[in-house]
């Protein structure tokens, strides 16, 4: 997947205090994502972009768009990449 495709999928991290402590707990990070994103494309995009690997994605749509909760190998790749894009 090309980089530019993939900005368009993965729009921006969604901060919350709960999504604080999913990064800690379940090893997930939320991301706003183009309402009409597979689960596939996000995981692609979220590699392409991040260079980590995704596990699973859950989805749900909210008022907010498309929300997409990645699950990682580990807290700590969950950590870093939280960190790499500015949420802790």
């Amino acid at each position: 997947m090309r980089v530019e495709l993939a900005s368009k999928i993965i729009l921006n991290p969604y901060i919350t205090e709960k999504t604080f402590e999913l990064v800690e707990t379940e090893k997930k990070i939320c991301f706003i994502v183009e309402k009409t994103a597979s689960k596939l494309a996000i995981k692609d995009a979220i590699n392409t972009l991040y260079e980590e690997k995704a596990i699973s994605v859950n989805t749900a749509r909210t008022i907010y768009g498309k929300k997409a909760f990645v699950e990682f190998e580990s807290v700590d790749i969950a950590r870093n990449l939280a960190t790499k894009i500015g949420m802790l």
